[in-house]
């Protein structure tokens, strides 16, 4: 079994691929025990060849994170998954960090988040990130956790379409550890940009209150899909 499988979920990332492998490749060369997983949704951007070429493993999956997540653990010899977004690129030694963590004790975890660029606003956001509470939990952190766990849980809940992240952290909480590591994350601010800061907290916030409140999955996607573009 290999040690570490990386789990890539992607839709049109092909830019971003082009950097992210590299960098995980860099941080890797010493580690043989690991894989990367691109599971792919559907793209029309050659995101699939440029994965391939860059050497990761490239499965075509239906259009839907919770899906591809849980196609890319379905794949996996990982004793321990990593899900990471394509337009995060976790710090260096990641790896190290991961592994000697769990040589201490059994955990989920994920890092503190910085965003790129940043601005006053979403520096406080990212400092945010440190606190060890699932409100302050989400995917663009990344989220490692041993294989066993992953599936004991049943892993992504499929009729996410949004949320699958926080739906999964927030069972890790009840039922495991939960630990966040020191080093940043690095987080694409673009949605912020486009979008602006503010506004698009607040629909992220209400998104929060509505599963907090029972919403289902389907309502909270219709929330997400009137107010947030589309993820694409």
């Amino acid at each position: 079994m290999t040690e570490l499988s990386i789990i890539i979920p992607t839709l049109n990332e092909a830019p971003r691929l082009k950097f992210l492998l590299p960098y995980l490749q860099g941080n890797l060369e010493a580690t043989p025990d690991a894989e990367i997983i691109i599971a792919d949704g559907g793209s029309s951007d050659g995101t699939q060849d440029i994965g391939r070429e860059l050497g990761a493993v490239v499965l075509s999956t239906p259009k839907g994170r919770a899906v591809q997540m849980n196609a890319g653990a379905q794949k996996a010899r990982g004793r321990i998954l990593y899900f990471l977004h394509a337009d995060s690129i976790p710090p260096l030694n990641f790896y190290s960090e991961i592994l000697k963590t769990l040589e201490k004790r059994d955990t989920a975890g994920c890092f503190r988040l910085r965003f790129e660029p940043s601005n006053r606003t979403l520096s406080a956001f990212g400092w945010c990130t440190r606190l060890n509470i699932p409100l302050c939990r989400g995917g663009d952190q990344s989220l490692f956790l041993p294989r066993i766990w992953f599936e004991a849980l049943g892993g992504y809940d499929e009729r996410y379409r949004i949320y699958e992240d926080n739906e999964l952290i927030g069972r890790l909480y009840r039922q495991y550890t939960f630990t966040v590591l020191n080093p940043e994350i690095v987080t694409s601010s673009r949605r912020y940009q486009e979008q602006g800061t503010y506004r698009l907290q607040f629909h992220y916030a209400v998104v929060h209150l509505k599963k907090f409140f029972g919403a289902s999955p389907e309502a909270l996607y219709r929330y997400y899909e009137k107010h947030v573009q589309d993820r694409g």
